[in-house]
């Protein structure tokens, strides 16, 4: 892991604000360079910091969610947690709502320093304490998805004895246990008299890096410490490529290449063009995913002029570092730098490879994109591929992806149909080499087109992940996602939508094929989206580098 997700921000008493978070005006705080997960730290430090000094026991619990939370008090200590809760909320305003809440209870924040309050949550099993937390543009707001869960833990009934037979009653002696309200990710029933460590906090959540100074140390039970098997315990990578249209220098060497250009859209410089969304997909990472351990831009030895590349963790790696025959440089494929990318230098086993219009749109773990036992995860589309040969009428796509379906087919004997989503793609770099291994003329062929052509395949967008499967290393899934191409029509409103939601785990904001008339209009539309969405920069940017 690097040192720039090691520490989180220094502790600073925060500016008050006043908020309005989903239609309701809340009291917030304001925090320069606010994460999500440092929002979640936050609200944690604030419970457990209350529940210290009124003298109540507490343990951290292994939940089900990665962002928010979990502490467990004994159903003894529920007044004694009331007036802590209330007396912190009243110094600085929190809310309070129920996560299991009783009959007609409702679960909606309320102000945590109102009796009214705490007289509809009597009955509740399970509440959240919630402080709302911003950046300075307001813009990023993080609530109550990122609050801290108090669980009232009751004292469990012993077995009776009856329930069991002969010798087995005879020595039943089972020691006082505790009882959890909920479900959580290792047991119900922990012994009441059990013992209380310190735990690294990342073991709390899969949304943070894996190091011992991601999070703070937390107190918990010994049986919350446990290795889980949905546990990641390997590195994940992310490999960028990355080209800027506009430079002088490349429109040159692109003028110079040799190759023809079979399909219209293949030669449109809007393929090309840089409108800083790779400033702005790093911020995604840095916000919803930093996890990541190293991240790659491959490119034709082109730097952004806002990029810190001297930041541990990120490397800027040239074509010629990862072709095989330099000679086939300079290349205007990406289907061509895509097959070269599992020969990057020190890259992890397990990467996620990006174009820079895709952007992570909220805090997800690595379980989006592979499981614990490390196969990767695939985003199959609703599109389909034409059926029969490479005709003049295909798109690059389908003519690379019936160039895979012809290979599959000869191997596997299976017809694959369907496109990716354009989304991030997750990838094993041992799944590529033995594709290369085993295909090595798709590969070479590939990698010598300058320009799209007609015998290429998308070996990253769609060959990998085939393969992956058909070798019992990749499997079929989904992820909450929107495409988003800059020429439709309905453009405004589909920005606004995706901003206004922040729901989608990754989004993809994609040129298409457009006139270039329409290239002003829609930077100006996507330079404001994007920079409302991503207001805190990165550790990546040059500290002059400002936005966009």
């Amino acid at each position: 892991m690097t040192d720039v997700h090691d520490a989180l921000p220094a502790t600073v008493e925060p500016e008050c604000c006043e908020l309005t978070h989903r239609l309701h005006p809340v009291t917030g705080y304001i925090h320069p360079g606010l994460t999500p997960l440092q929002a979640r730290s936050e609200n944690f430090a604030a419970v457990t910091g209350a529940l210290d000094d009124a003298r109540v026991d507490w343990f951290t619990v292994r939940g089900f969610d990665d962002l928010a939370t979990v502490v467990g008090v004994h159903e003894d200590d529920r007044q004694r947690v009331v007036e802590a809760l209330t007396e912190l909320c009243g110094r600085r305003p929190g809310y309070i709502q129920a996560v299991q809440p009783a009959a007609k209870t409702p679960g909606a924040p309320a102000r945590g320093d109102d009796p009214k309050t705490w007289a509809k949550l009597a009955e509740a099993e399970v509440i959240r304490a919630v402080w709302y937390h911003t950046e300075p543009t307001r813009s990023l707001v993080c609530g109550p998805g990122y609050g801290c869960d108090i669980e009232f833990w009751s004292t469990a009934e012993p077995p009776e004895a009856d329930d069991f037979e002969g010798a087995q009653a005879i020595a039943l002696d089972v020691p006082e246990q505790l009882s959890a309200p909920r479900a959580n990710r290792v047991a119900r029933l922990i012994p009441a008299q059990g013992r209380t460590v310190e735990a690294p906090g990342h073991l709390f959540t899969r949304a943070a890096p894996r190091t011992s100074t991601a999070l703070p140390r937390v107190r918990t039970r010994e049986e919350f410490t446990i290795p889980l098997f949905e546990d990641f315990d390997f590195p994940v990578d992310v490999v960028y490529t990355w080209v800027d249209g506009n430079d002088p220098a490349w429109q040159r060497r692109r003028a110079e290449a040799s190759g023809e250009v079979y399909h219209a859209e293949s030669a449109s410089l809007s393929r090309y063009m840089s409108r800083d969304e790779l400033r702005y997909s790093l911020r995604s990472l840095h916000l919803n995913a930093p996890w990541v351990r190293n991240i790659y831009i491959v490119s034709d030895d082109q730097v952004p002029e806002w990029l810190d590349t001297g930041v541990p963790g990120l490397r800027v790696v040239s074509h010629k570092e990862i072709f095989s025959d330099p000679g086939l440089l300079p290349t205007f494929n990406s289907h061509a730098i895509e097959s070269q990318l599992h020969h990057i230098d020190g890259l992890a086993e397990h990467f996620v490879y990006f174009n820079d219009d895709m952007f992570i749109g909220r805090p997800v773990g690595p379980q989006l994109f592979f499981m614990s036992n490390g196969n990767a995860r695939y985003f199959p589309a609703r599109g389909r591929v034409p059926q029969g040969e490479i005709s003049a009428l295909d798109t690059p796509v389908d003519v690379a992806t019936k160039n895979n379906r012809r290979l599959f087919l000869e191997r596997f004997g299976r017809s694959v149909t369907q496109v990716m989503e354009h989304a991030p793609y997750a990838m094993r770099r041992s799944v590529l080499e033995d594709m290369e291994r085993e295909f090595p003329d798709a590969f070479r062929g590939t990698a010598a087109a300058r320009f799209r052509s007609l015998s290429d395949h998308n070996i990253a967008s769609n060959m990998v992940h085939y393969y992956g499967y058909f070798t019992g290393r990749a499997v079929s899934t989904s992820m909450r996602f929107s495409y988003v191409a800059l020429a439709a029509k309905d453009l405004p409103g589909r920005l606004a939508r995706l901003l206004q939601r922040r729901d989608r785990d990754t989004f993809c904001i994609n040129d298409t094929f457009a006139g270039d008339d329409d290239i002003s209009e829609q930077n100006e539309l996507l330079m404001d989206f994007l920079e409302a969405y991503f207001p805190v920069p990165s550790p990546y940017e040059k500290a002059s580098a400002g936005g966009a």
